[in-house]
């Protein structure tokens, strides 16, 4: 029996080729482009995903990522399984155009209410913009 393994949707810093790409490579097992309905806003140092079938294509990578990378996501999300804590919390969500689905992090609703939305719906690209 095989390693058992996670797909998980990101947008931001674990992106191939952002800053904490690093944590997850190690146990990385495939990489695809992927797009997600709902708001991406500007935390600062990394953007939040809300998601919302009334919302835009946000455009990330779909991570196949073995248990221990999935650990390693949750420690860096400070994600805790029922955690009352949570800065954010990991749902399940499907792919806006193919046929995938997996694990995202997403950010509260009301506590993105006051940042900053990413128009483009690409964290990549605005921070492309900004520099």
């Amino acid at each position: 029996m095989g390693e058992r393994m996670y797909q998980v949707f990101v947008y931001g810093t674990l992106l191939v080729g952002e800053e904490n790409h690093h944590i997850v490579a190690p146990y990385l097992r495939k990489v695809q482009p992927g797009k997600v309905k709902g708001w991406l806003y500007d935390v600062g140092a990394y953007p939040a995903l809300v998601v919302s079938g009334d919302g835009y294509e946000v455009i990330g990578e779909w991570l196949t990522v073995t248990e221990e990378g999935l650990k390693r996501m949750d420690e860096l999300e400070d994600y805790e399984e029922g955690g009352h804590h949570n800065e954010y919390e990991r749902i399940w969500i499907k792919d806006s155009e193919q046929d995938i689905e997996g694990y995202v992090y997403v950010y509260p609703a009301d506590q993105a209410a006051h940042l900053p939305l990413i128009p483009s719906g690409s964290w990549r690209k605005d921070r492309k913009e900004k520099s």
